[in-house]
């Protein structure tokens, strides 16, 4: 039996089989049992850093641009999925009802590197804790050295590895948090299927990335993502493209296509240098792909013109290495991307469903 088989069978016994078998469209499945999230209810911090055993699944997600000595890009990602396998109360021990799943990746101008982690909650190995905060599965962590009163998230340590890689990062915050849709309350569709949202996306990072060459000392910024719901996506939705992107003005720009549904859903968040968020209503970002790449067997869109006529901006969105494949069990793209045009800048570019 092969690795990706092994590793299928094992997920087979962790996750439900409608998530395995229709991938990341399975977020669109019905939710009976589970919380949904609602609008007006105020996310608390530091309550809302840590996990969410009501909603069927979340995840902590960051992505980091970075730099070497020599001038060279890389990008980092590391994900650690939480997933539910029944409502109500998990449970404890071999017993809990909960799956884990940690995504990594890193990216060079020449090549990109992947590796997945799989594991059962209750039992130590993957999880996560509010005070102190960490998350973890098996030794790869993402844990907080803030001091005591700080929000949580505000200093991060970030390690894991892979067969061919390997990074440990430093991550400190220099903006707040934001918000996305109403208050954290973000819609996915036309139907009105949403998820709880927020972000982090004002780190400044330093640490070592591990490569087959030797290590490499690197600097740059990095973005968190925070995210649950139980139906975030509606049942006729595919995917989804998301970009995350830092400008060279200070300000940022969040902003995702959810393709299906009788026609793309396209929302964002324009964010000023200082952190004050502007969400953007369905249909004022455009985003349009303008290249495609055969990668994996698949045609991806590797280049995107993304505007925003309100804030002047009107960019090409360009993958650093468009080789970027995410080899895990449910495969998608992602890697860094370098803007031009109205706005300079760089950021992350996630893109699943492409079958």
């Amino acid at each position: 039996m092969n690795a990706r088989a092994l590793c299928t069978l094992i997920l087979g016994l962790l996750l439900p089989l409608p998530a395995l078998a229709q991938g990341f469209a399975g977020l669109g499945q019905t939710a009976d049992g589970y919380a949904l999230p609602e609008r007006g209810q105020a996310l608390e911090f530091p309550r809302d850093h840590g996990a969410h055993p009501a909603f069927r699944i979340e995840w902590w997600y960051l992505t980091a641009n970075l730099t070497g000595p020599d001038g060279q890009d890389y990008g980092v990602q590391w994900t650690l999925f939480r997933n539910a396998l029944a409502p109500g109360d998990p449970g404890t021990g071999w017993a809990a009802a909960t799956a884990w799943m940690g995504n990594a990746g890193l990216t060079t101008p020449r090549a990109h590197y992947s590796a997945m982690r799989l594991g059962r909650g209750g039992i130590g190995q993957a999880g996560v804790t509010t005070t102190p905060f960490a998350a973890w599965i098996d030794d790869w962590q993402m844990h907080s050295r803030a001091a005591a009163g700080d929000d949580p998230l505000s200093v991060l340590d970030l390690t894991a590895s892979g067969t061919d890689f390997a990074y440990a990062l430093t991550l400190t915050a220099e903006g707040p948090l934001v918000l996305h849709g109403d208050a954290g309350f973000s819609v996915k569709s036309a139907s009105g299927q949403a998820s709880n949202y927020y972000s982090q996306p004002f780190y400044r990072v330093t640490g070592t990335l591990t490569l087959p060459d030797g290590p490499v000392q690197v600097t740059g910024q990095a973005w968190l993502d925070r995210e649950w719901s139980s139906q975030p996506l509606a049942s006729d939705q595919d995917g989804w493209d998301w970009v995350s992107l830092h400008l060279d003005s200070g300000a940022k720009l969040m902003g995702y296509r959810l393709r299906g549904g009788g026609g793309d859903y396209a929302v964002g968040t324009w964010i000023a240098p200082d952190g004050t968020a502007t969400p953007l209503a369905p249909g004022v970002l455009g985003m349009t792909p303008t290249r495609l790449s055969r990668v994996a067997g698949r045609e991806i869109p590797t280049v995107w013109r993304l505007t925003l006529p309100r804030q002047g901006l009107d960019i090409t969105v360009t993958a650093l290495q468009e080789a970027a494949w995410m080899d895990t069990l449910i495969p998608y793209w992602e890697g860094p991307v370098r803007v031009s045009g109205s706005h300079a800048g760089r950021g992350y570019l996630e893109m699943t469903g492409y079958e």
